[in-house]
């Protein structure tokens, strides 16, 4: 199993204040599953996302990530992994102002210890995208459809095993949510696993099953019939 999620609550405030998030979530995510997040704003989704990203701990319970206890690990243990195994991909995109798309792209290998051509890798995760034209623009110079193509090249260049996608198609006119589900789903094919956090029914329907939160506890765990869904989009009963 990927991930396993035990119980898991997460709490801000003090003694005199104290804001209650996620009330004891428990399930599970196989390697290579897409998976969607699914529920209205305040539902604790992005709470999760983080969490299970590993940008956040919980305040009891257990997340386990590829047999991991992450509340064992160190920060830096935690950023390493998070380097090697996990992208991300934000609605507000999150480019580097001022910087080309390729060193954008080029940024997390920066970080990581693999002995590759950084140059090299970035334009082959680029042009995977379909953004080989688009090099030596500056994030500025590119429409909002691309930028989130770059966020995903960016996501990717370091080869993950998960990415995160959060609301990845928030910001995008239809068309270009449609280009960038459809990457999602071709690197699902691919054998990443996928979990998007999105408050859209239509979206949430491109994974293969949902989790849909309310009030930070879950409603529902289901899987997607793909092929119903397919017919009723064509119109076809």
């Amino acid at each position: 199993m990927l991930i396993e999620v035990k119980n898991v609550r997460k709490e801000y405030g003090n003694e005199e204040l104290i804001t209650k998030i996620l009330h004891g979530l428990t399930f599970n995510i196989a390697k290579g599953e897409f998976l969607s997040i699914m529920g209205p704003s305040g539902s604790g989704k992005s709470t999760l996302m983080h969490i299970l990203g590993l940008l956040d701990k919980p305040t009891s319970g257990k997340y386990i990530f590829e047999g991991k206890d992450v509340s064992q690990l160190t920060d830096d243990e935690l950023a390493i992994l998070r380097n090697k195994k996990i992208g991300f991909v934000f609605q507000s995109f999150h480019l580097l102002p001022k910087t080309t798309v390729l060193e954008n792209v080029i940024l997390p290998l920066t970080y990581s210890s693999k002995k590759i051509d950084h140059k090299k890798r970035a334009q082959e995760v680029l042009e995977s995208v379909d953004l080989g034209h688009r090099l030596n623009y500056y994030s500025n110079q590119i429409s909002g459809g691309e930028k989130q193509r770059v966020a995903i090249a960016r996501a990717l260049v370091n080869d993950p095993d998960v990415i995160f996608a959060d609301e990845p198609t928030g910001n995008l006119d239809s068309k270009s949510g449609e280009q960038v589900i459809e990457i999602l789903q071709n690197l699902n094919d691919q054998g990443k696993t996928i979990i998007l956090v999105t408050h859209e029914t239509y979206t949430a329907e491109h994974a293969d099953r949902i989790i849909s939160l309310k009030d930070g506890l879950i409603v529902k765990d289901y899987s997607v019939n793909q092929k119903r869904l397919a017919k009723q989009r064509n119109g076809i009963k």
